[in-house]
């Protein structure tokens, strides 16, 4: 066996001792009467060594982009494939830049395909190029907190809420935690800690992973008052609840399901005349009424109906950065923003940045994807569909398909659209190509619907599938 060195030193790398030679010992290639054994210690003997390999112009670039653990794990496992002969040892360099990440961070840029436009799992909504341009210019120190006339502190994130207050006319203050949970924990915990909440059977939701909206409210250390039934609840068993002891009335947006047939609901109007302030969580983060989505509350509407408070999600139809929106009284903000618990929900600098643009910048891509035109959609289809069966793709082709909106929001909405239709066995080779994309299956196809997808990705779309189509 021929012997090998390791270690961080320099000339205890790849089997090389401080002048570069190999060292030798019993069963070195020398002795080898077949010639094979030599073949492959000359080999070894090549593979150059880490710090020389480090010195090529493009890895000290990416050690300055990435930092230098990771280049040299991309050299170290390059040398271990020309030690195993699977590439030469002048290919160690290349190879190890080929094995360079994309960035220092793990999450990996994907494309969306799945016709559903705020999925979950993928990150909910896009950011705007406004956004984005926005976080990357509160990357460094910026006047979060300091009024840069005076010099003094000033209220953190000032423009973002007077931006989302804009919005919203109705608002007559607005605070922003870490998330749409937040949101309401913050509410209950300020408002409602040892007191009741009073809340419908029917809207006692489940809001994803697991977490339940019950357990979530109690443990702010509130009582839940559940009134009504699963499928009807009136005005008066809301009435009847409530007592000196009630904190506020809480109606929730079932916004990832419907119940439909012998219902009845009370409105925000109505509950408003209780004499308790009205809580609504809106979930889906809708600021004002939007045609496609009449049945989906937004939060100009029910401010204007008498509810005291809305709570809402950012990265759901408003098309923003994942936090939670509070919008409503102002003394009931002030009591909010002052509770030691906001400090913990608050939200930082980058969050702020992609807010404020988003409120304040050009259409989000949420809204792009929602409004799409169905026969654009299809023209597009058919058009890429042409083009990878020209660059020798088979079986694939254009078909209409129907997208959603998910994220908790316009449950039962449907939006007509179009897909490229492959088989089925291309759904995991593409979603772990070096650009994932994540499609769905259906009727044993696997389809890449083009809703959520940016026109300027189709030509990343279809090299992903060109690549695919090869592996």
């Amino acid at each position: 066996m021929e012997q090998q060195v390791t270690g961080e030193r320099a000339g205890q790398e790849t089997g090389t001792d401080a002048r570069g030679a190999a060292p030798t010992g019993h069963g070195s290639t020398g002795h080898d009467p077949t010639g094979h054994g030599r073949a492959v210690g000359d080999a070894r003997r090549r593979i150059p060594r880490t710090d020389a390999v480090l010195r090529d112009a493009r890895l000290a670039d990416a050690a300055a982009r990435l930092g230098p653990g990771p280049v040299k794990a991309a050299v170290r496992k390059a040398q271990e494939r020309a030690r195993q002969g699977a590439i030469d040892p002048e290919q160690v360099a290349d190879t190890a830049v080929a094995l360079l990440p994309r960035s220092a961070g793990g999450l990996r840029p994907v494309i969306n395909a799945t016709g559903v436009l705020l999925h979950t799992n993928l990150g909910r909504a896009s950011l705007s190029s406004a956004a984005r341009q926005a976080v990357q210019d509160a990357a460094g120190p910026t006047d979060v907190e300091l009024d840069l006339r005076t010099g003094v502190r000033a209220r953190r994130g000032r423009s973002a809420l007077e931006a989302l207050r804009g919005r919203v006319p109705s608002a007559a203050a607005a605070h922003v935690v870490n998330n749409g949970a937040a949101a309401l924990v913050l509410a209950a915990t300020a408002l409602a800690a040892g007191r009741e909440i009073v809340v419908s059977r029917g809207e006692m939701v489940e809001i994803g992973d697991g977490f339940r909206l019950p357990d979530l409210l109690v443990s702010t250390g509130a009582r839940l008052r559940e009134v009504g039934t699963t499928n009807r609840t009136t005005v008066r068993d809301y009435a009847d609840a409530i007592g000196p002891d009630t904190a506020f009335v809480l109606k929730v947006h079932p916004s990832n399901f419907r119940i439909t047939g012998f219902t009845r609901a009370a409105g925000i109007r109505d509950l408003s005349a209780l004499g308790v302030p009205v809580v609504a969580d809106i979930g889906s983060g809708l600021l004002a009424p939007h045609p496609l989505l009449p049945e989906e509350p937004d939060a100009e509407t029910q401010l204007r109906s008498g509810a005291a408070l809305v709570t809402a999600s950012g990265d759901k139809l408003l098309g923003g950065p994942q936090c939670g929106l509070l919008l409503g009284d102002a003394e009931l903000l002030r009591v909010l923003t002052r509770h030691p618990l906001a400090r913990a929900l608050r939200v930082d600098k980058l969050t702020l940045a992609a807010l404020e643009a988003t409120l304040t910048g050009p259409r989000t891509p949420t809204a792009e994807f929602l409004t799409a035109d169905e026969t654009a959609l299809m023209r597009r289809a058919e058009r890429l569909a042409a083009e990878l069966g020209a660059a020798g793709v088979e079986d694939v082709r254009a078909v209409a398909g129907t997208a959603t909106v998910g994220g908790g929001g316009a449950p039962g909405v449907t939006l007509p659209s179009a897909a490229l239709s492959l088989p089925e066995s291309y759904a995991a080779v593409l979603r772990t190509g070096e650009m994932p994309v994540v499609g769905r299956l259906e009727a044993g196809r696997c389809l890449l619907d083009l809703r959520a997808v940016p026109p300027a990705d189709d030509e990343r779309l279809t090299g992903a599938v060109r690549s695919a189509a090869e592996r």
